[in-house]
């Protein structure tokens, strides 16, 4: 490789960040790749079990520290930020119809995770067409890297209380990504936090993941229980959940950061019409070929269609009292798996306590009735 001075390694780092803007990044940054400061909270994060079943955590242990061991000889850590904020999301609407299944908004269009690692991937060659020579590594969400530790120290956004990356300019509707490369490129400043002493997505959580600012106890989380939870879903949570099937977003919901933040421009994240807005019954009649169908490029794919009927069941459950639904969770029972049997039972139970009383009382529906009004206040315009 040839040597840069540092004019040279100054103007290169300038042209990185406008050619990541002709890739469809918002924002790029660069960071030494230095988390050693970073290492005694994730070891304390992991020996408290909050990793829950995402063994791979555990398995990596520090590596996630210490981006060098992933790819020796790395320097520097290019970060960058994609909105995906869709038009038209219906936040509240779909929070507050218990009948329609709420879907995390990242899921809504097209698998972020190819799109991403293809365009640092091409501005990886981009640089190193100008270099000679370059070793990189594109990573998003394929390696254990502490992401949002890496995203603050390039600039791109502070760490939150809810544990995600913040920006004043875009909240925290994006995506993350990182390109290692082992060329010593100036660094920008790290972002500096804004929180204050705003507990908004501690107080909303549903399920008080958030157990103290900025430590998640996965294992209560609902995106953890609906997406990573292989097995069936704690007695405990299953009321808890509502009718978020995929996901969870009432800490960003609540974040009055959120205001700020832009609608994406990103054709592959538009809202698909078969998974926005949908009433559960329609998805739970869903057999497994049009689960596979309607969701190919779909990040929703990846949990299969089990834990796809297990999640929907769970929202089934806490959905208001109607024989429609009874008579849907009853008549697919005969061709369900053990684990979707599991909820459905526990969603036909609730069921017939509603009918017995009449009318059940929604779990923390005060805590949701000021988020739902909240939202619809802070949103940014047409979303």
């Amino acid at each position: 490789m040839a040597q840069l001075d540092t004019l040279a390694l100054a103007q290169l780092a300038e042209n990185i960040k406008a050619w990541g803007k002709t890739l469809g990044f918002q924002q790029v940054g660069i960071c030494d790749v230095d988390l050693s400061q970073h290492e005694e909270r994730l070891q304390n994060w992991l020996d408290k079990g909050f990793a829950g079943e995402m063994h791979y955590m555990v398995e990596h242990g520090m590596k996630r520290a210490r981006p060098a061991e992933l790819q020796p000889g790395t320097l520097r850590a290019i970060s960058v930020r994609m909105d995906y904020l869709p038009p038209d999301a219906q936040f509240a609407r779909t929070l507050k119809n218990k009948n329609q299944a709420y879907i995390s908004r990242y899921a809504l269009g097209r698998d972020y995770h190819k799109l991403m690692r293809s365009r640092l991937k091409q501005l990886g060659e981009k640089i190193k067409a100008e270099c000679g020579e370059l070793n990189y590594r594109p990573f998003v969400d394929s390696a254990p890297v502490l992401e949002h530790a890496l995203a603050q120290k390039a600039g791109i956004g502070w760490t939150g209380k809810h544990s995600l990356t913040l920006n004043k300019q875009a909240g925290s509707w994006f995506f993350l990504g990182e390109l290692l490369i082992d060329l010593a490129l100036p660094i920008d400043e790290p972002a500096t936090e804004h929180c204050g002493s705003c507990t908004a997505c501690l107080t909303i959580c549903p399920t008080q993941a958030i157990v103290e600012p900025h430590v998640v106890d996965a294992r209560r989380c609902i995106s953890y229980l609906t997406i990573e939870q292989k097995g069936a879903i704690p007695l405990e949570f299953r009321s808890l959940i509502g009718n978020r099937v995929y996901g969870c977003d009432d800490c960003q919901l609540i974040c009055p950061w959120n205001r700020y933040a832009s609608i994406t421009a990103e054709a592959d994240f538009q809202p698909r019409k078969d998974l926005i807005a949908k009433d559960l019954l329609e998805l739970f009649a869903w057999d497994e070929c049009t689960f596979l169908k309607l969701t190919e490029g779909s990040a929703i794919r990846r949990i299969g269609f089990e834990r796809w009927q297990r999640n929907l069941a769970v929202g089934l459950g806490n959905a208001p009292y109607a024989k429609a639904i009874v008579s849907a969770l009853s008549k697919a029972k005969s061709q369900a798996s053990e684990l979707v049997n599991e909820h459905i039972d526990w969603a036909l139970a609730q069921h017939a306590h509603k009918a017995l009383l009449k009318q059940a009382p929604e779990p923390q529906q005060r805590l949701t009735d000021r988020l739902i009004r909240s939202v619809e206040k802070g949103l940014p315009r047409d979303a």
